[in-house]
């Protein structure tokens, strides 16, 4: 499931600031966005979206700023793929790269946007 656990809240203000101030190019405002309604969130399938809280160190973890500068690290698929949105672009189309190599010419592009990515990691519903 791609919505909210039941009972999920917000992410923590200061948990966005810091998150503000550690990702060297910004932060995207589709996820800043994501985050006012829930801090991140986990699909059945193992698609994660990084809450605030731990969005500053999976960039640095994989050196998102030197390999991919302008990319934000938003998640992963629990199996090695890594999804980013341009920083300074509101309309990013989603990209997904393996994250032993976060050279942006070897990215993939997921979803035209953000929000349509995020609706697409919603399952089918059953007839």
């Amino acid at each position: 499931m791609a919505e909210p656990h039941p009972g999920s809240t917000a992410a923590a203000p200061a948990d966005v600031a810091r998150a503000r101030a550690e990702l060297e190019p910004g932060l995207p405002a589709p996820l800043a966005a994501l985050w006012k309604v829930t801090d991140g969130l986990m699909t059945d399938a193992g698609v994660t979206v990084y809450p605030a809280g731990c969005i500053g160190e999976r960039n640095a973890t994989y050196d998102v700023a030197q390999y991919a500068p302008g990319f934000v690290l938003i998640g992963d698929d629990s199996g090695g793929r890594g999804f980013l949105l341009r920083a300074g672009d509101p309309r990013s189309a989603v990209y997904s790269s393996d994250l032993g190599d976060l050279g942006p010419e070897g990215f993939d592009v997921e979803s035209a946007d953000f929000a349509s990515w995020i609706a697409s990691l919603r399952p089918d519903p059953s007839p």
